[in-house]
């Protein structure tokens, strides 16, 4: 089982290769779900695929976020010359740009991201059979789905293990985008769940979940079922977060106990996540940023320890709101009158003033622990096994033969002769023993010798300069062949001709979820779609309805029963190469296009062999959540209402109280090629259903407009 490790810039990538990851995943400047991180220039991220294929790692491009057709055209400037340095594989949300990659990027592997809502080992098997050799899981799965998951699909899985939690399943999250036009799903998200709301008698961040961590028992049962690799978020966190957290698990999976310490560089609480069924400690309602590791209680002018302190330690005093009311770092500790350099849990320690009205205490910064990195990171570096053969024979050029692998098990081979010719020693010849210690000697390559075999005559003369020389020479081209190893080709790629949408005659049809809703439909004409769960988890599948006509989820499109069935809108579908591809699936008839689309990429999509259709009505689904909340309504702090509503699964769905409405631009719509007008109904009362379709609602067109960022 490999480490899948962030790097948002470079010195997130080296501090992973240096502590042990197996698998590096980062992201290109302007391109990825972590637009606002650091990432890598170009030519930045050229040296880092040549650094991490020096030491055996593996780097993966993350382009895990939807996109336009221009976009997907528009990455190949740069895909080429990823691909040529010997990029290994891509992480995609977005399955246009999967079909982009297949028809132009030959042998660049595809991994499917989290944010595609893969839940179930159908759609796994789905993923394959396009050309996919890896799907990185939901987080919202128990440990029982995801071994029925590994039982039934042979493709590589990937799972996330630790870091920060999406209370929304991830994909399905739109909150950021219908209220200020930056899409989760651009990688531009707000994070609104790590902000404040209101409801009923309660107030707090209600939304925001504890960060992941999975300890050596989930990870020696994820180990044990045969998942492939474990994935750690970071991508935004300092280096010596990403060094820790790959150390720790790079431990647990050796099969040690090991004691994490990445509470005490980011911590905003931890939980296992939905690992198992209980699912009661996945929100901390009182803080949602890094406030540290809470270290002891007031008592006086004093603070009684629950963790050990050094000087240098930065403190945080929070009230009994966990509201910010002071800090400091740590330049005295004194215990009954003594000046210590340390103190020890249950020790009763001052330190100076506290605020008065501190709460709690926090340690925000662990010094200790960044010294300690800090000094490891310096000392350790990854490295490749090599293999050496040693022959001197007295009258001949000593030869020296090297071979090491790469990733993709491809032997290199290297060998090299001396400039002089092996005499016999007149006295003591150099021994094997010397030899060996003199080829070992490998500290300033990215080699260490797995293998030596030396074969030589007795009481050869070989000066000990020569044999160093041999070694530095014979590493200096392995480690260039070893590179170009990965190399690929020069390849073109023609941009694609899309013809325009023709006009088309458009019908309404409407999402509803009870017998009231349908009969007012049905007296207006309109056609008729029942509304469904937007994700078909493993453990569910019996409850995912296969004879509705409207696919809210993958599984549905691939189990159904029906000849011609439609896409929902929460499939992101979002450029042509996606109509493309959905088409393929022989019962798919209509697509309805994603909300986060403007009027003007609409019309760049073209023409399409599938029917087109759009979402004209309905308050915006913001998040679909895995666990059920106790709120019926929230209110944020710029004073947006929100609805919950729990479904029959166990899920909470969250819907802005602003409907969308654009009925009144059906003759736009239709000139975009668009043929079936989409009304989705929540909790509408009959007269309110009647009332907008006699077409009273007020314009309302969130991102059709101008789309998002």
């Amino acid at each position: 089982m490999k480490i899948v490790a962030p790097a948002g810039s470079l010195e997130r990538f080296y501090a992973a290769i240096s502590a042990g990851a197996q698998e590096i995943y980062m992201g290109l400047k302007g391109f990825g779900a972590r637009r606002n991180a650091v990432n890598l220039t170009l030519q930045e991220y050229k040296e880092a695929i040549d650094y991490a294929h020096e030491r055996g790692v593996q780097v993966f491009l993350t382009l895990n976020t939807i996109m336009t057709d221009n976009e997907i055209e528009a990455i190949s400037v740069n895909l080429k010359e990823l691909y040529k340095q010997g990029l290994d594989a891509v992480i995609v949300q977005d399955l246009g740009l999967a079909r982009y990659i297949k028809e132009n990027f030959p042998n660049l592997a595809l991994h499917g991201s989290t944010q595609m809502t893969v839940a179930n080992h159908i759609e796994a098997n789905y993923l394959k059979k396009i050309g996919f050799e890896r799907v990185v899981l939901p987080r919202e799965l128990s440990f029982e789905e995801i071994k029925r998951i590994r039982e039934h699909t042979d493709i590589e899985l990937e799972i996330f293990v630790s870091g920060a939690l999406c209370i929304s399943y991830s994909g399905n999250c739109y909150m950021s985008s219908f209220i200020g036009g930056r899409s989760g799903n651009r990688g531009m998200c707000a994070q609104p769940c790590r902000k404040k709301y209101k409801s009923s008698g309660c107030s707090g961040y209600l939304l925001s979940p504890k960060d992941q961590m999975y300890g050596y028992e989930e990870i020696k049962k994820l180990k044990e079922i045969g998942i492939d690799s474990i994935k750690l978020e970071g991508r935004m966190k300092e280096p010596n977060y990403v060094f820790q957290m790959v150390s720790y698990y790079k431990e647990l999976i050796e099969g040690k106990k090991a004691q994490e310490k990445v509470t005490d560089i980011f911590n905003r609480g931890y939980s296992l996540g939905y690992f198992y069924k209980k699912k009661d400690n996945i929100l901390n309602k009182d803080y949602a940023s890094h406030i540290g590791k809470k270290i002891g209680r007031k008592k006086g002018k004093n603070i009684v320890l629950d963790e050990n302190i050094i000087l240098g330690d930065g403190l945080i005093y929070l009230d009994k709101n966990y509201e910010t009311i002071g800090g400091a770092y740590i330049n005295k500790i004194e215990i009954k009158g003594e000046n210590r350099k340390k103190a020890l849990k249950g020790e009763e320690v001052y330190i100076g003033q506290i605020p008065e009205k501190t709460t709690y205490i926090y340690r925000n910064f662990a010094k200790e622990i960044k010294d300690e990195t800090e000094n490891l990171l310096k000392k350790q570096d990854k490295k490749q096994k090599i293999s050496i053969e040693f022959i001197a024979k007295i009258g001949e050029r000593a030869k020296i033969i090297g071979k090491v692998k790469n990733i993709y098990s491809k032997e290199i081979k290297e060998e090299y002769l001396s400039e002089k010719i092996v005499e016999k020693a007149q006295n003591k010849g150099v021994s094997k023993e010397v030899i060996k210690e003199k080829l070992s000697e490998l500290g300033d390559t990215t080699f260490e010798l797995e293998v030596v075999e030396i074969e030589k005559d007795k009481d050869i003369f070989l000066p000990i300069s020569v044999i160093k020389e041999m070694r530095r020479d014979l590493t200096s081209i392995l480690n260039k062949k070893l590179i170009d190893s990965y190399r690929r080709e020069n390849i073109s790629v023609e941009r694609r001709l899309r013809k325009r949408s023709e006009e088309k005659k458009s019908i309404l049809a409407a999402v509803v979820r009870d017998e009231t809703q349908k009969r007012v439909a049905e007296k207006f004409g309109l056609k008729i779609y029942k509304y469904g769960y937007d994700v078909a988890k493993e453990g569910n599948l019996e409850k995912i309805d296969l004879s509705s006509t409207l696919a809210t989820n993958l599984y549905q499109i691939l189990e159904n029963k029906n000849e011609k069935i439609t896409v929902n809108w929460n499939l992101n579908i979002s450029n042509g190469y996606a109509l493309e591809e959905i088409a393929e699936l022989k019962n798919v008839d209509t697509v309805i296009l994603s909300p986060e689309l403007s009027y003007k990429r609409i019309e760049e999509i073209g023409d399409s062999k599938i029917r087109k259709a759009l979402l004209v009505y309905g308050k915006p689904k913001g998040m679909y959540l895995e666990i059920q909340l106790d709120e019926k309504e929230l209110v944020n702090e710029q004073g947006d209402k929100f609805t919950v509503i729990n479904n029959d699964l166990g899920n909470s769905e969250i819907y802005l109280e602003k409907p969308l409405n654009i009925l009144s631009k059906r003759k736009e719509l239709e000139k975009l090629g668009i043929e079936e007008l989409i009304l989705e109904f929540t909790d509408e009362t009959e007269k309110e259903i009647e009332e907008i379709l006699k077409g009273k609602g007020r314009y309302t067109p969130y991102n059709y407009e101008k789309g998002v960022y």
